[in-house]
């Protein structure tokens, strides 16, 4: 009898194919309780999966485990999507998970996830139109529920930090069905207010109990604000679509007070800092100015002011005998010229000048009759010439000669072949024409 002993780890191995095999097993979706949570230094979560009846082993490894939105606990009911295999070292089956919701909360992840997309698309979360948070704000617009933490948070790290800011609640509900449409209109009426910056927060909760803040309509109105936005709900692990479109998104309620304004240790800090260097910079000032006064008091002019006088007086008295010297002189040139044209023949006898120019248009009217006659005489020959050629090209003469025109029906006849017996022809000579009727035709061979 041969009997076949299997190893642990080879049977083991043999149940981990069979799980692998089964498709419906590598895709599947559960639901349960966790208990026996525990959270890996590595990122790893290991827990336990059960219902009233039964338990199941399960893991998740950090890959998946980081794109989690909330922090699983025992005793918290989740939906999970995963894969159940073999543990072949411990023989033991489980579920490797890899998507896990709250359960009941699943289709607001979905919502959520939906509406993030679509305004993402839009560009609402886009950097370009996130509005600066102004340094020294000095009037700041709050909207939250009117009781509660977060309130108490906010004003009390305002006024610990920058007690000069002046703060105004718009008191509005933060949580149910009509939470969205209040503090849309909040938002409106803190923009007919002059304020530097509006914090928009509430204390932490579900997410059922935040799900105003992933509103569309808040998004929208957030994003059409005037006045920038400072968003600070839930807890630091908590974020909302509100989070995405404001200006500046802070953790908690106080971190949006901590971020709207400034401390006011910092403050005088910045303010001392800027004292000295606005003193080092009048020091510098006044030094510089100091040494440009030494200088101009130790200067020649100020201690010899006439001097600047005197040379002034003697660059004018150059300038006066300049003025003089080229005055003679043009006078005593013009003095010159004048005895020239007066010495001169043509002024002494005017007539001549007119003479001369009386010559000279006799002058020009004989060479203008003369080129004129030259014209004439050479277009007179051309003509002729011109003539003469038209007289050998013109057809009366040619027939003058003894030529004849031979036509029919008002046409040249230049071939036999295009006249027959009895046709009337008209030969034209010299001085007249000539009717026949053709009775033979005689071709040249």
């Amino acid at each position: 009898m041969n009997t076949k002993y299997y190893t642990i780890t080879a049977l083991n191995k043999a149940i981990k194919n069979m799980f692998d095999e089964k498709r419906e097993l590598n895709n599947i979706h559960l639901k349960g309780e966790i208990s026996n949570y525990k959270h890996h230094t590595r990122g790893h979560l290991y827990f336990t999966l059960k219902d009233d009846n039964s338990q199941l082993s399960a893991i998740m490894f950090f890959s998946n485990a980081k794109n989690l939105l909330f922090e699983p606990k025992d005793g918290m009911k989740v939906l999970v999507t995963g894969k159940v295999s073999v543990y072949e070292t411990g023989g033991t089956y489980q579920i490797y998970v890899t998507e896990m919701l709250e359960d009941g909360l699943g289709n607001l992840y979905l919502e959520f996830e939906k509406l993030k997309k679509k305004l993402a698309d839009e560009g609402l979360f886009n950097k370009e139109y996130k509005k600066t948070i102004p340094r020294f704000p000095l009037k700041i617009g709050i909207i939250t529920a009117k009781e509660g933490a977060a309130i108490r948070d906010i004003i009390s790290t305002i006024r610990r930090r920058f007690p000069i800011a002046e703060t105004i609640l718009f008191p509005a509900l933060v949580q149910g069905a009509d939470a969205k449409n209040d503090i849309v209109a909040k938002i409106k009426l803190a923009n007919t207010y002059p304020l530097d910056v509006i914090i928009l927060g509430r204390g932490g909760g579900s997410i059922e109990d935040l799900w105003a803040f992933n509103e569309e309509i808040v998004a929208r109105a957030i994003f059409a604000s005037e006045i920038p936005i400072i968003s600070g709900v839930g807890h630091e692990i908590d974020f909302t679509i509100s989070d995405f479109v404001a200006d500046l998104r802070a953790p908690t309620p106080t971190g949006a007070a901590e971020l709207a304004v400034p401390n006011t240790s910092d403050v005088i800090s910045l303010i001392e800092q800027l004292r000295i260097r606005l003193i080092k910079a009048m020091n510098i000032k006044i030094n510089l100015n100091y040494e440009k006064l030494k200088n101009l008091q130790n200067s020649y002019v100020i201690k010899n002011p006439l001097s600047l006088y005197e040379k002034l007086e003697q660059n004018f008295d150059n300038l006066y005998e300049r003025l003089k010297r080229a005055i003679n002189n043009q006078i005593i040139y013009n003095n010159e010229r004048l005895k020239t044209i007066k010495g001169s023949f043509i002024f002494k006898n005017p007539k001549m000048l007119f003479a001369d120019k009386a010559y000279n248009y006799n002058d020009l009217i004989k060479r203008c009759s003369s080129t004129i006659e030259k014209i004439l005489e050479n277009k007179k020959n051309n003509y002729v010439h011109l003539l003469g050629k038209l007289e050998v090209l013109n057809p009366i003469t040619t027939l003058k000669r003894g030529y004849t025109v031979t036509k029919m029906n008002d046409k040249t006849v230049n071939t036999i072949k295009s006249i027959k017996k009895e046709d009337v022809i008209i030969t034209l000579v010299s001085d007249g024409e000539i009717e026949s009727v053709v009775k033979n035709i005689y071709e040249n061979n």
